[in-house]
């Protein structure tokens, strides 16, 4: 895969067994610091570099994010909780100096053979060339292209508090789990879409953040300039909080990501 600004602002450097080292780049912030999706594809990159096991495909990441990391180097620990027959279970931490930035928990498993099931339809959305490339001066939105859907909703009979967009990388990259991991937080939060309360609500920061992974990118074959359909939604704000989740879709209707957020709401 050739390099390219997020493969190499996402690269790991291997220290010893289970320690990686990272950089942490202003390309990606938001508003005090890297955005989530960001650091969770540090994180991601690093649980798959640790586990080394091209069977064992990503399943899970959990992340608490404890407080903004700052330009510069990182460190990465991962260490294995447990590796049995066909899973490994991870902790993982993020420091710089004495502060902790992020803690994660994560999970890398083999196929198994199971029961299937599946009642979730990709919703129906225009074709990304109809729509507008976003606008944005915040950094991190400079390193995609998005394409929203305005006056989107997924419930008709209840207020339209979701947000959707076509999604894809800046420069053309073929889908990884880091990319996914990454697409996972991209969006402009769900809130935002309330314009009668949009003067109310200030940054959106994330407390955690779950990503469970529907699909391995690699079997799809999906074109590396294609774009990739994000949908985030929330139904729940109370005390200074919310929630939010996602869905990833391929263009050809594939679930590939599903990830739910907690969120501090604060006021502008």
């Amino acid at each position: 895969m050739k390099t390219t600004r997020f493969s190499h602002d996402t690269h790991v450097e291997p220290l010893g067994p289970g320690l990686f080292r990272a950089r942490i780049d202003t390309g990606w912030w938001v508003m005090r610091g890297p955005n989530g999706g960001y650091v969770a594809a540090l994180l991601q990159r690093a649980a798959e570099e640790h586990v080394a096991d091209p069977a064992r495909l990503p399943r899970s990441l959990t992340i608490h994010y404890l407080s903004p990391p700052t330009e510069g180097e990182a460190e990465i620990s991962v260490t294995t909780e447990r590796s049995g027959r066909t899973l490994s279970s991870l902790s993982i931490r993020m420091t710089q100096g004495d502060q902790v930035r992020a803690l994660a928990v994560a999970c890398l498993a083999e196929p198994r053979k199971g029961l299937e099931i599946n009642h979730i339809t990709m919703p129906k959305a225009p074709d990304p060339d109809s729509l507008s490339v976003g606008e944005s001066f915040i950094p991190i939105h400079q390193r995609y292209d998005q394409r929203y859907i305005e006056g989107f909703h997924t419930d008709p009979d209840s207020d339209p508090v979701s947000v959707a967009a076509w999604i894809r990388l800046a420069e053309t990259q073929e889908l990884d789990y880091p990319l996914l991991a990454a697409y996972s937080d991209a969006l402009r939060p769900s809130v935002f879409s309330l314009d009668a309360e949009r003067e109310e609500i200030g940054p959106v920061p994330t407390v955690d953040l779950t990503i469970h992974y529907r699909t391995d990118p690699a079997q799809i074959d999906l074109d590396p300039e294609a774009f990739v359909l994000a949908v985030c939604r929330s139904r729940l704000a109370k005390d200074g909080y919310v929630e939010e989740d996602g869905e990833i879709w391929s263009p050809c209707g594939t679930l590939l990501l599903q990830s739910r957020q907690l969120a501090v709401m604060v006021s502008a």
